[in-house]
């Protein structure tokens, strides 16, 4: 006969070695990280989907419930997968029948993971348009732009028939247009610095413009005023030019039927110009002089006797010394010879102040 205490006590060993190993299970279950993801929608995913970083498989999809209005995604990373905190979860449809999957994005280099019994919002993730929601699309703009709505009048009809006339036979200059503007996005790419500096100085122009309002709108009244000038006068103005036209024609008439005697004229001009060239220093010197000489014959000329009158200064002359040098006007001063007789105007020559005095008919006397 058996003791009752021996069949309950192997009960609870057992019990006891079944409860050791479920929690062995979860203990081996629970290695990765959970994560909780709401979607607005899950479409074509169940619990054992894929959970992808990068394209490759990290993981799996444990569970899929709906929550009101949303649903709550449970996700768990393989160990030693790392994903960045702020990271999104997007349900990706690769083809329209192959099944979808679950994928992080972006891809974890640095910084702060998520941690287990993370929640990624709805407002981060994204799902994939549904063919449904395309076709529904499609189909109400096709409405929109049919017999009911757009294209009531033939409006729409019309358009696309004067479109294709015009752009019949211009395939390839648009063509050619296109791959020209993307050859100049691409220059504009690589100039972007160039642009951007360009740009600022244009700024500083305009604010220029800004400041400096008042003259820029004077200018313009006057530039209209140039033009309605222009405008009132538009027929004299259109005279005057025809008349210089047909002067023009004269002239290259002229010109055409005597370039050799022009020739010639020119050949002659160049030993007078030359001589130009060579005595410009004394051209100078006399045109100085030449305003000071007629002032001075216009102060020496006597009215009444009709003669121009001058005086020697004796003073110049030292009784028994060298002559004293005499100022020539212009000039240099001359040495010797009698008084008076220095100058360009001789006898009438300038004082040694540079200036003359008309003498009375006594004083010459």
């Amino acid at each position: 006969m058996t003791r009752p205490g021996k069949p309950l006590a192997a009960g609870l060993a057992l019990a006891l070695l079944a409860a050791c190993g479920l929690v062995a299970v979860r203990v081996l279950d629970d290695d990765g990280t959970r994560i909780t993801a709401w979607f607005d929608r899950t479409v074509g995913i169940y619990a054992g989907s894929d959970l992808r970083v990068l394209g490759v498989r990290v993981g799996e999809v444990e569970s899929v419930e709906p929550q009101g209005t949303r649903v709550r995604v449970r996700l768990l990373l393989d160990e030693g997968v790392r994903v960045p905190a702020d990271a999104r979860a997007l349900v990706v449809a690769p083809s329209i029948v192959a099944d979808r999957y679950v994928q992080l994005t972006p891809a974890y280099s640095t910084g702060p993971a998520l941690a287990d019994g993370a929640e990624l919002p709805a407002a981060r993730n994204r799902t994939p348009v549904e063919i449904d929601q395309l076709y529904d699309s499609i189909t109400e703009l096709s409405r929109a732009l049919g017999p009911n709505g757009a294209n009531s009048t033939g409006a729409l009809s019309e358009l696309l028939d004067t479109g294709a006339k015009n752009l019949k036979g211009n395939g390839t200059s648009i063509g050619t247009s296109i791959k020209e503007f993307g050859k100049a996005a691409k220059t504009l790419d690589g100039s972007s610095e160039d642009l951007f500096t360009t740009l600022g100085r244009l700024q500083t122009f305009t604010t220029m413009l800004k400041d400096k309002d008042g003259d820029v709108r004077t200018a313009q009244e006057r530039l209209d005023e140039v033009v309605g000038y222009f405008a009132e006068n538009k027929d004299d103005l259109a005279g005057a030019l025809k008349e210089l036209g047909k002067a023009l024609v004269q002239v290259k008439a002229f010109i055409k039927d005597n370039r050799g005697e022009l020739k010639k004229n020119v050949d002659r001009l160049v030993p007078l110009t030359q001589t130009l060239v060579d005595q410009r220093a004394s051209l100078a010197e006399a045109l100085d002089v030449a305003p000071l000489a007629a002032g001075n014959v216009v102060n020496a000329y006597n009215k009444d006797t009709r003669t121009l009158d001058g005086r020697a200064n004796l003073n110049e002359i030292s009784m028994g010394g060298p002559l004293l040098p005499l100022p020539v006007t212009g000039g240099g001063a001359s040495t010797g010879g009698p008084a008076g007789a220095g100058g360009p105007m001789g006898p009438g020559g300038s004082s040694p102040t540079g200036t003359h005095s008309a003498t009375t008919g006594e004083e010459k006397r």
